[in-house]
């Protein structure tokens, strides 16, 4: 369907760029994103896809809003302390842009669930603070041959990587899997919360709109993306790093040898 007058003026700055355009913005307007947590990460990424016009916005969560929450996570308010994050989400990408699609999933994402809902979207960007979600969200991609973007946020430090697992690059090399960078997770208790540790509210806005940018650099086609590269970055030395990674033969997901071959490592693991 062609953009309407009024979505050409509201992409307009858009579509006057020449790496997007006219058939960019109707790319995205086609394109459906899973986001996994509308959280610190998911807030401000969620909010960047629906105003660049991405047509489907699917978004898991189980949690409800606290107040707590608010010092960094931008979907929502005061007023939606005590809500859905899913409810408030559909809300707040609604004020921001009418012609986006919202599709809430207020689930815990599990080993049972994860393939039907990766499957159901183009592309899943995870702002999970779960190790077990984070693997699981990387496995069922690798799996169902979806685009992953990933980010994690420390106290004052971030990580971000895109993975295309399922692809080769220009040199017909495998593309690497989450695993290939971190094999398995830390052990629990190892890696301090954001409840225990705390964590600079900014710094979520600042790593939510890289995902946003590299979502939304996979669906249009520019530039050059981050997969088999992570970006670390110091908020406290304002210092951006890039780490070059590549692909595994002895990883479980796609090596010469796989062993995990469905989710139910997961299910064993972290009960479901």
């Amino acid at each position: 369907m062609p953009l309407s007058p009024s979505e050409v003026e509201r992409y307009a700055r858009h579509i006057v760029l020449h790496d997007v355009g006219g058939p960019g913005q109707q790319k995205l307007a086609k394109a459906r994103v899973l986001v996994v947590g509308a959280g610190g990460l998911g807030s401000p990424l969620a909010l960047y896809l629906a105003a660049a016009g991405v047509g489907t916005i699917g978004i898991v969560d189980d949690d409800h809003v606290s107040l707590s929450n608010l010092q960094r996570q931008v979907l929502h308010g005061t007023p939606d302390v005590g809500r859905l994050k899913t409810d408030s989400a559909v809300d707040a990408i609604a004020r921001v842009n009418p012609h986006v699609t919202v599709e809430p999933h207020p689930t815990r994402l599990t080993a049972e669930n994860a393939m039907a809902l990766v499957e159901a979207y183009d592309i899943v960007a995870d702002g999970s603070d779960s190790f077990a979600t984070r693997y699981l969200v990387a496995d069922a991609c690798a799996l169902a041959g979806r685009p992953l973007v990933t980010a994690s946020l420390g106290t004052f430090d971030g990580a971000i990587t895109t993975i295309r697992a399922h692809e080769t690059n220009a040199e017909g090399e495998r593309n690497p899997t989450w695993r290939c960078l971190f094999p398995e997770p830390p052990p629990p208790g190892a890696v301090a919360s954001c409840a225990e540790a705390g964590v600079l509210g900014a710094l979520a806005g600042l790593m939510g709109s890289l995902m946003a940018i590299e979502v939304l650099r996979e669906i249009v086609g520019f530039g050059q993306g981050l997969v088999g590269r992570l970006l670390v970055i110091d908020a406290r030395a304002m210092r951006f790093e890039t780490v070059s990674y590549g692909w595994d033969p002895d990883n479980p997901v796609t090596g010469d040898n796989p062993t995990i071959t469905d989710l139910s490592i997961h299910a064993k693991k972290f009960g479901g």
